[in-house]
């Protein structure tokens, strides 16, 4: 249910007809939540474009899968296309948006999602090009991991870039980075305010009544 909550808000950010980059992980379940008429073609930076939801079982195909190497699906339309142009798009400012997973954003709005020190990575991904590149840049997270907080006053893990992110969706909240701090701008369903700053390290700020998040397709 909480990813569920995760997905729906963060597809209600994404314009029809714009060009997304899906990353890896939780986040490449937002095209399961975006009706094909909208136009929106989805980008995996392993060479896809036009990323559709994941297959049913049955219908899977090794040949065919997102940047993390899950099964994927493909839109009428789309295209399969090697690493230099698949990241001359990301690097020309083609990407309207990125949606992409977190392990920790910080008060200033830097996040760190490609390392975890002392732990063995197949290579850095494209994480670094996409949050630098793109038009916009939502982290699609948990706010927790194994109840420690997620969002924190400082990141103690390596930061991704040196540039702030646009819009945090979690499985509590919406926060929006801002050059005064991060503020709190909707909560989840049944979710208080009050959950929210238990469950957040870093300080929020918090502007009148905080609205529950709209879900509705």
């Amino acid at each position: 249910m909480s990813k569920d909550i995760i997905l729906r808000r963060t597809a209600k950010e994404l314009e029809p007809d714009s060009f997304v980059n899906l990353g890896i992980g939780l986040p490449t379940g937002v095209a399961a939540y975006v009706s094909p008429e909208n136009g929106i073609f989805f980008h995996s930076e392993n060479g896809l474009v036009g990323l559709g939801a994941k297959p049913a079982p049955g219908l899977e195909d090794p040949s065919l899968t997102d940047a993390g190497g899950g099964f994927a699906s493909a839109v009428p339309g789309a295209m399969s296309i090697d690493s230099n142009l698949s990241f001359g798009l990301v690097r020309g400012g083609h990407l309207a948006v990125t949606v992409l997973g977190g392990l920790q954003v910080d008060e200033t709005g830097r996040l760190a999602n490609w390392i975890v020190p002392g732990k063995m990575v197949p290579g850095m991904g494209g994480a670094m090009d996409l949050v630098a590149c793109a038009n916009r840049v939502i982290v699609a997270m948990q706010h927790t991991a194994k109840g420690a907080p997620k969002i924190v006053p400082k990141c103690t893990l390596p930061l991704t870039a040196d540039r702030r992110v646009d819009l945090i969706i979690t499985d509590m909240a919406v926060i929006r980075p801002t050059d005064a701090g991060l503020v709190l701008e909707e909560r989840a369903p049944g979710v208080t305010v009050d959950q929210i700053v238990e469950a957040t390290a870093a300080t929020l700020i918090i502007k009148g009544v905080v609205p529950e998040m709209d879900l509705a397709a």
